[in-house]
């Protein structure tokens, strides 16, 4: 019998703090998230998701201070990010009545031809929407992720993360507890 082998159909789920679950839930509610699951007790955790992705919320850690925004964040990789903008400012003008652009929660501005937008949460998490270089097709991403052992950025896609995410080190501090 042959060991299992890896294939390419990893995902990855990032687990936030959550500041309130109320305000957590409402924002990502109104957003057009389904909440897909829902505790307080024994332990807080939350999980939404939306067109694929999802995002899992638990305690926060001791001391942390949503204002410095700076409490986790995740990148999503898509392959045109105005699409994604377009539907956040739909549903926040649908939910708030305008589009939240300062503060928290937030969005970020688009400009045509950006390659990248920010959602702030209301516990200063960070949804990093980043276009990707190159769309690449589901088969053409496995083979090239089996030939590497793993997929990886490109320059240009690394220079954006690198440069959104000037809070890794709180980041890593939070994570290491």
């Amino acid at each position: 019998m042959s060991e299992p082998a890896i294939r390419a159909n990893e995902s990855t789920v990032p687990l936030l703090p959550c500041i309130s679950v109320e305000e957590t839930l409402h924002f990502y509610r109104a957003l057009e998230f389904e909440v897909t699951y829902e505790q307080t007790r024994p332990y807080l955790y939350l999980a939404v998701e939306w067109s694929g992705f999802g995002l899992h919320f638990g305690k926060p850690p001791r001391g942390i201070d949503p204002d410095r925004e700076d409490a986790g964040g995740c990148l999503i990789m898509v392959d045109a990010v105005a699409p994604y903008h377009a539907a956040f400012v739909r549903a926040m003008r649908e939910a708030y009545g305008k589009i939240l652009a300062k503060g928290r929660p937030r969005i970020t501005r688009y400009r045509p031809g950006a390659s990248r937008f920010t959602l702030v949460d209301p516990s200063g998490n960070s949804l990093i929407f980043i276009q990707r270089d190159e769309p690449a097709e589901p088969d053409e991403a496995a083979s090239r992720s089996a030939e590497l052992g793993a997929i990886e950025l490109t320059a240009s896609e690394r220079a954006r993360v690198e440069s959104e995410l000037g809070h890794v080190a709180a980041v890593r501090q939070w994570l290491d507890g």
